[in-house]
């Protein structure tokens, strides 16, 4: 007899294009990204130089964000420089997280080869993802190192043969890099697979009022987890652009 209750630690495969494995966190992922980007767009086609109330809220909830900013980079022309970096991760991972949690999102099933899954799966909970965001994050912020430093200064920073101990620390800054990308991957996962977990088996067991100070856990959770994922990116920038301040 088949378990109500399915739990996989990996994404399911729900089709295939070619060699291609289509899975249903990348389904979300995917539908999370068109609605952003047309979430922006109509936004952006709205914007007017005597705000109403929505222009309003997006403006003082921007300004509060440069203001955060502000107090790690030191100046607000490096907030504005680096803003759609660090909100576009925010708001990836934070929407990312929340998508899983939607009431009856589970329950949309398909038939796959010979078992049925979840159509539908938080990206934040596939380790792929996680594992993919956290690389583009940690090349992003390479990228703008060497835009401000230069690319062949900030190579130098891992490639060091002036001495044998600048080589040394050259090597454990390499090292510290891919220790970045494996802390943002499983952090990220760990944190909502588990939430998932537990809704899923509260949910299964007393599946009435009873989850519900377990969602509204998890909905705190997904926002707490975007924000450690985007301050974390954030402070990286701010090293990294330090390094160019004091190289001159």
């Amino acid at each position: 007899m088949e378990s109500a209750i399915h739990i996989s630690p990996k994404a399911e495969a729900i089709f295939h294009i070619g060699e291609f494995t289509v899975t249903n966190s990348l389904i979300l992922s995917v539908i999370i990204l068109i609605l952003l980007v047309l979430g922006a767009f109509f936004l952006g086609r709205r914007l007017s130089l005597v705000p109403g109330k929505m222009q309003n809220f997006f403006e003082f909830v921007f300004e509060g964000i440069l203001s955060l900013m502000d107090a790690v980079l030191g100046n607000r022309e490096k907030s504005e420089k680096y803003l759609p970096l660090v909100a576009t991760i925010f708001l990836f991972v934070l929407f990312s997280n929340w998508f899983g949690l939607i009431p009856g999102l589970n329950a949309l099933l398909v038939r796959n080869e010979s078992e049925t899954t979840p159509l539908f799966r938080a990206p934040s909970s596939d380790l792929n993802f996680t594992l993919a965001l956290a690389i583009v994050t940690v090349l992003a912020v390479n990228l703008f190192a060497m835009l401000a430093l230069g690319a062949r200064l900030h190579v130098m920073k891992f490639l060091n043969f002036k001495s044998p101990m600048g080589f040394f620390v050259g090597i454990l800054e390499l090292i510290s890099e891919f220790a970045r990308i494996i802390s943002f991957s499983f952090r990220l996962f760990g944190n909502v697979f588990a939430g998932e977990v537990l809704l899923t088996i509260t949910g299964f067991l007393i599946p009435y009022l009873v989850p519900l100070p377990f969602l509204g856990l998890e909905i705190f959770i997904g926002f707490i987890q975007a924000f450690v994922f985007a301050m974390l990116a954030l402070v990286f920038l701010a090293v990294a652009t330090a390094e160019h301040a004091e190289a001159h």
